[in-house]
């Protein structure tokens, strides 16, 4: 008979980790709802949000750039981005400085498209999240203190 299996927790619900887990994939089904109409996956709103924040700062974003904004692996953006560009959502041309990098910029169609999913989703949130009320933005502020915390460098 195999050993009794022990948990440090008396129960999921104790466990941070595993509510994490379920909230993400209850958001995760939530976003694929609303994205799937636009022609997009989470994955890609993510990538197209980011380069849309970062071009509010800057004219020359790059890949690395976005891979970093969004806190996601570089090769997978590379992935991502050409399947942007196939969707005609951004382009991407020569760096004016880096032969080795390309500026990544959204086209009318993609910006068209991430402000529609910008507001899809942020209505979306708003919804999912509205059970915290008042303790939204101490959530908030916990979620970021927790990324920064456990940012790879």
């Amino acid at each position: 008979m195999p050993k009794e299996i022990q948990f440090n927790f008396k129960s999921p619900q104790d466990s941070p980790g595993y509510l994490l887990g379920q909230v993400t994939i209850l958001w995760q089904r939530r976003l694929k709802k609303v994205l799937d109409p636009l022609n997009l996956t989470q994955t890609q709103f993510v990538l197209l949000a980011a380069l849309g924040w970062l071009s509010k700062k800057t004219e020359v974003v790059t890949q690395v750039d976005i891979a970093n904004q969004s806190n996601t692996d570089r090769m997978m953006v590379s992935k991502v981005l050409r399947t942007l560009v196939k969707k005609k959502f951004i382009t991407r041309e020569e760096h004016p400085t880096d032969t080795r990098a390309k500026v990544i910029k959204l086209t009318k169609e993609g910006a068209e498209i991430l402000q529609t999913a910008l507001t899809t989703v942020e209505n979306t949130d708003i919804q999912f999240f509205s059970i915290l009320g008042d303790n939204l933005s101490v959530f908030n502020k916990n979620m970021a203190d927790i990324i920064e915390q456990n940012k790879e460098e």
